[in-house]
């Protein structure tokens, strides 16, 4: 099976789901229909499939055998995915997420075309952070309830915990990091590893591992090539939000500069720069109205002082490292899920999007 077949599976599986949600808000009041509406729209319109696609690969290369529950049970992490990224907008005041409007900005646009009381903008926070809230218990729910063995579950369970708690300590560290300017690399590298690194690649894999039987080998094997590919994975994140094309990201252009991002590519950037490019990160980094022309003289003093070689020079070191991991282990993982594995890995760090 292709990443593409697993993909069509994950989808059918999340609208499967999803329309039983539907079925449950709206028995309760048919003013949650757009609640349903809403959730549908952001969790099915878009989205890699890449954490769901390293926690099958990583329960088939630990010999685990193929079936829908398996499926239905990796595909709970596109729920914490649509939870993770309705607050990061949210937090980063962001108007757009996958070529459309951020889910708070959907629910202020309802409140203003209804024409209903009190603060638009403050409804769709509200909203969102609710809808949010809503798609974290329901990974929960599906991942409990996807109908795989009980002992596969609760031997999974600690990854699936662990995950979420580093996921959200990454995201506060991410915010502390931008409200101190925190411009080290070492902090960079710190939200990299628990924002993104674990919670996209390693703890996926482990999570498969661990419905498979969870082989100690198998985990410290998957550990070894997760974590640096999942950082890699996070910086290439980091480049496209700089430099990469809102036509492709579904992000506008820059985006991460108007947020005021403190990424690993910047970190370096500020601690290459003369007093002058400092200066212009101070002022401009995380101005909301940077214009164009504001963008493009960062985007220049980023690649002027190496910040972006050095970044995409780390990239292909860590994807190499990732590599490493996964031949030395070859004798240790099913061979299709290896070649899969490898796959996944050049996607990752690779993607325009």
């Amino acid at each position: 099976m292709d990443h593409a077949d697993l993909g069509a599976r994950v989808e059918d599986a999340l609208t499967r789901f999803l329309r039983r949600q539907r079925d449950r808000l709206t028995g309760i009041d048919g003013e949650l229909t757009a609640v349903a509406d809403t959730a549908e729209a952001f969790v099915l319109g878009g989205g890699k499939r890449i954490r769901p696609a390293f926690a099958y690969w990583g329960y088939r290369g630990a010999g685990g055998t193929d079936g829908d529950e398996v499926v239905a049970c990796v595909a709970s992490l596109e729920l914490l995915q649509a939870s993770a990224l309705m607050h990061d907008d949210l937090m980063d005041d962001s108007d757009t997420r996958r070529g459309g409007p951020s889910v708070h900005r959907r629910f202020a646009s309802a409140h203003a075309s209804a024409g209903w009381s009190g603060d638009g903008d403050g409804f769709g926070m509200c909203a969102a952070i609710l809808l949010g809230d809503l798609c974290m218990t329901w990974s929960d729910e599906m991942f409990t309830g996807a109908g795989m063995p009980w002992p596969a579950l609760a031997a999974a369970r600690n990854d699936f915990d662990a995950m979420r708690t580093e996921v959200s300590a990454g995201q506060y560290l991410d915010v502390l990091t931008q409200a101190q300017r925190d411009n080290t690399i070492d902090r960079a590298q710190k939200v990299a590893r628990y924002k993104s690194a674990k919670y996209t690649v390693e703890r996926p894999l482990l999570m498969g591992a661990a419905l498979a039987g969870d082989d100690p080998r198998v985990r410290r094997t998957y550990s070894a090539y997760g974590l640096p590919l999942g950082e890699a994975f996070q910086l290439r994140d980091d480049v496209l939000g700089v430099f990469g094309d809102p036509a492709q990201t579904g992000k506008p252009a820059g985006d991460d500069l108007r947020e005021g991002k403190h990424t690993f590519l910047v970190a370096h950037a500020y601690q290459a720069a003369n007093r002058a490019g400092r200066a212009l990160l101070d002022g401009s980094l995380g101005d909301a109205e940077l214009t164009d022309g504001g963008i493009e003289a960062l985007r220049s003093l980023i690649t002027e002082t190496g910040a972006l070689a050095v970044t995409e020079q780390r990239i292909d070191r860590l994807a190499e490292q990732s590599a490493a991991a996964l031949r030395s282990g070859k004798d240790l993982i099913e061979d299709e899920a290896a070649v899969v594995l490898a796959e996944l890995a050049e996607a990752a760090v690779r993607r325009s999007l």
